[in-house]
């Protein structure tokens, strides 16, 4: 198994925006990338990594990375995942940073400390 110091980052969210673009213009893609397109075909890569993992354990789960050939499997089912929500982004100029961040700042005051240390309950909307 490869840890992630060793597997490394190979780039930015930006630079693989820009490498998926030129990829899908190589191709004349850009005309079957819509919106929604990109939305179906991230739920379908979503779907498929689900796959991976719906009859294993949570312990079978935690440590699926450890099985040379699952784990082979998830990393590129979750590569998958990743290719269209960064396209998804880019062909709607959504910066995917600035939206996690803001959600995350929005997560924590609904979710304060406090009130949700070790429980899944549900805030409710506001």
């Amino acid at each position: 198994m490869v840890s992630r110091s060793e597997e490394g980052s190979t780039g930015s969210v930006t630079q693989l925006a820009e490498q998926l673009r030129q990829f899908a213009e190589e191709r004349e893609w850009q005309q079957f990338h819509t919106p929604k397109n990109l939305a179906m075909a991230l739920s379908g890569e979503v779907g498929e990594l689900l796959a991976e993992l719906q009859w294993l354990t949570p312990e079978q789960a935690a440590q699926v990375m450890a099985d040379p050939e699952a784990g082979a499997r998830v990393r590129a089912e979750i590569g998958d995942v990743m290719i269209y929500l960064v396209r998804l982004a880019d062909v709607l100029d959504i910066d995917l940073v600035n939206a996690a961040t803001h959600k995350l700042a929005d997560s924590a005051r609904r979710y304060p400390i406090e009130s949700a240390r070790g429980s899944a309950a549900k805030a409710p909307r506001s």
